[in-house]
């Protein structure tokens, strides 16, 4: 089964250059992340430590974006 997800126009872009030829967007994806295929991890957390782990996740993207931000500021 496959699912359709909303991404920017910069962010697809950022994606395709980085594709290789004998790739699919999804195989790009897994190889840009760098984590394990999730049917090689699934059932290995509990419920309570991946929610912990998403959440870490989630405040380090925020940063990154912000730190991001404040560095393209810097170059304008």
């Amino acid at each position: 089964m496959s699912k359709s997800v909303r991404i920017s126009e910069e962010f697809h872009e950022f994606v395709k250059a980085h594709k290789r030829e004998d790739e699919t967007m999804e195989e790009t994806l897994r190889r840009l992340i760098g984590g394990p295929h999730p049917e090689n991890v699934a059932g290995i957390l509990s419920s309570e430590t991946a929610e912990n782990m998403r959440e870490r996740l989630e405040k380090k993207r925020e940063t990154d974006v912000e730190e991001k931000h404040e560095l393209r500021e810097r170059f304008e």
